[in-house]
């Protein structure tokens, strides 16, 4: 099963990520530890093949990006502290504080990697890519030295390739019903009662829900909605299923009619599966983007300079008007220059795919997760464990009791 946090990628990209590890200059290896599927192997080659054999960068590719920020909080550890880890990772160096020189966060942990001193600002600005990236992405990661956002801020990441939270649906039942999902509202229609499979993640589903409501997933103060509270635990009617690595299967099984879920999730579902359909809600989603972030370096060696330059160069190329084509069109998500590139530049592929080159007035409406004060955290906190703990009225008597048996069993089944 394919999963945002947990992107497979075939043996054939592996054998050839795992390949291009094994080149090293002969001086302090310079290391870049990616997410499994978010680059094109084909893009590594090319990059590698204009660079002479002495300047060629090591990748190494890693399942979950979860796993990725326990690698940075480990590599700020004692070295003695780090044992076994280089058994994980092959090209971790028992004596090395750092063992990689660039790699792939996610945007929603930049807040706790810059909190916690895990990653450097990144000098970027004077690159031909920085300049043309569009002023969202931009604006995404510049940040305070505490995290948070801040125009006249440091740039922490550079974006590479980003998607959205979109709806997976099976077009066989929505045929029985004569209609088709489209936005938000969809999930409170009776239809699907017990029908839907959520994220188990309160930021997407309570944003979804102030989405519907005409709010931006990033609203301060949740107290000062109206009828947020009471649109959640009609939500929750809804729901067979929270998870956010198994959602999709119960899909595929046909026990759920419609999941919300990560773009790069369910693009490769439904390559797979003619009769799930997928559709991003009109009304705006949530976008999430994958950044190059520079872990904190314990000590500087005499080729660091030669190092910046190099990954610079590697940042840079990721920027190319032919490697975002390539991120866009072989890795389930979409390089932040999408929007700039001209009809022309864009294979028909991209083109003509809506979950990847997402309609302009729905992506105007949609929100990147900003970071929460915690004032905000808490109301989120509050809410989701009313939502979830509180029983349905008409799930009361005995025999929709032993309905929810057989629904905690499955829950158990999927996750």
């Amino acid at each position: 099963m394919l999963s945002r946090r947990s992107f497979l990628i075939g043996s054939a990209t592996i054998a050839i990520a795992q390949g291009l590890s094994g080149c090293s200059d002969g001086k302090t290896p310079l290391n870049v530890l990616l997410l499994k599927g978010s680059i094109p192997p084909q893009l590594i080659g090319a990059f590698n093949k204009q660079m002479s054999s002495e300047k060629t960068i090591n990748f190494k590719p890693e399942a979950q990006l979860k796993d990725i920020l326990s690698l940075l909080e480990n590599w700020q550890q004692k070295p003695e502290d780090n044992e076994g880890l280089h058994e994980r990772i092959p090209f971790i160096n028992r004596s090395a504080t750092v063992s990689a020189s660039l790699v792939t966060l996610g945007d929603y942990w930049l807040k706790e990697a810059i909190a916690k001193k895990l990653i450097e600002p990144l000098n970027v600005t004077d690159l031909t890519g920085w300049q043309q990236l569009p002023r969202r992405w931009q604006t995404l990661v510049k940040r305070d030295g505490s995290g948070n956002l801040d125009e006249n801020g440091q740039i922490w990441g550079a974006p590479y390739r980003w998607g959205s939270t979109i709806m997976a649906y099976r077009q066989d039942k929505f045929d029985e019903l004569g209609w088709k999902p489209s936005d938000w509202g969809d999930l409170w229609r009776e239809e699907l009662r017990d029908r839907i499979s959520l994220l188990d993640n309160s930021r997407e589903i309570i944003g979804l829900t102030l989405k519907k409501l005409g709010h931006s997933y990033n609203e301060k103060d949740l107290s000062k909605i109206p009828n947020l509270r009471s649109q959640l635990l009609a939500l929750q009617k809804q729901v067979k299923l929270y998870s956010s690595d198994r959602y999709l299967e119960p899909l595929i099984l046909g026990d759920t009619w419609l999941a919300v879920g990560w773009s790069s999730d369910i693009l490769g579902i439904t390559s797979r599966y003619n009769e799930i359909k997928a559709v991003v809600p009109r009304s705006g989603t949530s976008l999430w983007s994958d950044v190059w972030v520079k872990p904190t370096l314990a000590k500087e060696t005499s080729d660091s300079a030669d190092k910046s330059a190099l990954l610079k160069k590697w940042i840079d190329f990721c920027w190319r008007t032919q490697s975002a084509s390539q991120i866009s069109l072989y890795t389930n998500a979409a390089s932040p220059r999408i929007f700039e590139l001209k009809a022309n530049e864009l294979p028909k592929d991209i083109r003509n795919n809506p979950l990847l080159l997402v309609d302009a007035s729905i992506f105007d409406k949609s929100d990147f997760l900003y970071p929460l004060s915690d004032q905000t955290q808490k109301q989120y906190e509050q809410l989701w464990k009313e939502m979830r703990e509180r029983p349905s009225e008409d799930k009361e008597d005995g025999e929709t009791r032993k309905t929810r048996r057989t629904r905690r069993t499955r829950e158990n089944i999927y996750s």
